[in-house]
């Protein structure tokens, strides 16, 4: 079944979700991913979100949620309690990443994350030419009000699901809302991966 949604990011990881599964979304922001996973896949979801505002927006929407921080890990919640955690646009915010996908492998099944890749051309050229660290619509903070700690490239990402030893399910890669299939880590500004124990 298809995702309604204007976000590519959306479709990508909606595709990797079988229908009817048992879904937590690690940051979930407003609650827009999880709304449309439900109304199209029957999923049952959980949401944790910081924000409160954007927890208000949850509730709005009818999406189970509750207050807190990714990096104090999930101890609230049993192994394999879900069949797929999504961590979208969270990992470069993270102090301790490597913590957090550990722990959200110990309660899901699967894991779902997308990250904007630091490695993508234009952020390369920036760098280059200009000698300052770039500003792209993947990454569209100055270092000075960037929330993002952990800046990282799609091949980063891949060699530490191998020093892991985490099996990547799939992967897919975007650029300007459309999907990128060669050279990813030059041409994507964004990457999706479904990984796995």
């Amino acid at each position: 079944m298809k995702l309604e949604s204007d976000r590519i990011d959306y479709r990508i990881i909606s595709s990797f979700i079988e229908p009817k599964s048992r879904v937590l979304d690690m940051g979930c922001g407003d609650g827009e991913l999880l709304y449309l996973l439900n109304k199209h896949l029957q999923t049952r979801s959980q949401g944790i979100e910081i924000d409160q505002d954007q927890i208000l927006e949850c509730i709005e929407r009818g999406i189970n949620v509750l207050l807190g921080d990714l990096d104090s890990g999930l101890t609230d919640f049993k192994d394999a309690s879900f069949d797929y955690v999504i961590l979208n646009n969270a990992l470069q915010e993270l102090r301790y990443p490597d913590d957090v996908i550990k722990d959200a492998l110990r309660v899901g099944k699967k894991l779902i994350v997308g990250f904007p890749n630091f490695a993508y051309i234009k952020a390369r050229v920036q760098i280059f030419f200009r000698g300052k660290l770039p500003v792209t619509p993947s990454l569209p903070f100055a270092w000075y009000e960037s929330p993002n700690l952990h800046l990282l490239t799609i091949r980063d990402f891949k060699a530490y699901c191998r020093e892991r030893g985490y099996k990547i399910l799939a992967e897919r890669y975007v650029r300007n809302e459309k999907e990128v299939f060669l050279r990813p880590n030059l041409l994507a500004q964004w990457g999706t991966f479904c990984l796995t124990k």
